[in-house]
């Protein structure tokens, strides 16, 4: 064990964790931030995506001690039920979300990819979302929501 620093969703934390520790399960475990879900275990399906100083990456598989001193962004630090970030409202309007199981990949990916493309089109975000699975197939309406979000970030 060791003190590990770090920020979640705005907030700085240490945390005397093993170095070891996936970053997954500190946050579920120890912040009870469930948004990020433990999928494959492998690098593979997105389940567990956070945003790491502003990067998308899979939690499951980067350490605490990868983890130290950077800032994390979890779905749930994204906007509340009450005051949704617009991605979230995106996702929301266009009924994206059926088990929502996988929800932190396409939604974390898809806002990344486009608040650097904004001008992108459906089949350049459908291929910005290669790599994450969802066994809803719902990718049609993430697709939707993640072009509806392109409009809100280019007004």
């Amino acid at each position: 064990m060791a003190p590990v620093n770090f920020a979640v969703n705005g907030t700085s934390y240490t945390l005397d964790v093993d170095p070891a520790t996936p970053l997954l399960f500190v946050l579920a475990d120890e912040l009870q931030l469930n948004g990020p879900k433990f999928g494959c275990g492998l690098s593979e399906c997105g389940a567990c995506t956070v945003l790491v100083d502003g990067e998308p990456i899979r939690s499951c598989t980067m350490l605490m001690a990868d983890a130290a001193g950077h800032t994390v962004l979890t779905i749930e630090g994204l906007g509340s039920p009450d005051q949704p970030h617009p991605v979230q409202a995106a996702f929301i309007k266009e009924q994206a979300v059926q088990c929502a199981y996988c929800i932190s990949g396409p939604m974390l990916y898809g806002k990344t990819f486009i608040d650097q493309n904004p001008n992108a089109t459906e089949a350049e975000i459908f291929e910005s979302l290669t790599g994450l699975l969802c066994r809803c197939h719902a990718h049609v309406r993430m697709v939707r929501a993640l072009a509806r979000y392109a409009q809100e970030v280019k007004a």
